[in-house]
């Protein structure tokens, strides 16, 4: 969790510290916060440079474009909830506890303490806003294929001589996965999440 600004940690202001911090870095965490909170078409370049404290220059030296910057956060932002799926999956007793882990990461992703609440997920926000062919939506298309390929790969442990099924039942649980994040987003909460786990759950014990 990052301080608030104005504290003091180990002598030196949160302020202080995050002026500190590369200014790619701080571009990325400032265009990451106003394009979950505000959407990505109402988030305009000096919003961005002021919230990080750069020089506009400072953001074409990094990103070749507003387009480039969506497509890091987006990679930012997944590698965000790859981190808490790998912490969920240290604590896994086998592959069925793995495929849970993607469930209760996206729930972790959702408990985060968003400026505006939880608006759902993120990369699905910004793919419904960009256009068809945009390299943005290949981004999420492509991150939500691998959560997919990794309920997957645990089913095909957990079934390791029924394959097809264990690939259905994958696709299965992502959709169910995704249909519930999208009604938590509408509702503000993770609650839809937790009871999308519990179906998971009833579905991984009849198999």
């Amino acid at each position: 969790m990052v301080a608030g600004e104005g504290t003091v940690r180990d002598g030196v202001s949160s302020a202080e510290s995050g002026r500190r911090r590369p200014a790619r870095e701080r571009l990325l965490a400032a265009a990451a916060r106003r394009f979950y909170a505000d959407g990505v078409a109402a988030t305009g370049i000096d919003t961005i440079t002021a919230e990080a404290g750069v020089a506009k220059m400072s953001l074409y030296n990094n990103f070749s474009s507003k387009a480039d910057l969506v497509r890091a956060c987006l990679d930012a932002r997944h590698e965000e909830w790859l981190n808490l799926y790998r912490a969920r999956l240290e604590q896994a007793q086998g592959p069925r506890d793995g495929a849970l882990a993607v469930f209760d990461a996206y729930a972790d992703h959702a408990a985060f303490a968003y400026e505006h609440g939880f608006r759902g997920c993120g990369l699905l926000n910004a793919a419904a806003e960009l256009p068809a062919g945009d390299e943005g939506r290949a981004v999420v298309r492509a991150r939500k294929e691998q959560v997919e390929r990794l309920i997957a790969g645990h089913l095909e442990q957990l079934l390791p001589e029924r394959s097809e099924e264990a690939r259905a039942t994958a696709e299965h649980l992502a959709f169910l996965l995704e249909g519930a994040m999208a009604r938590a987003g509408l509702e503000g909460d993770g609650g839809r999440l937790q009871h999308a786990r519990s179906m998971a759950t009833t579905v991984l014990d009849r198999l």
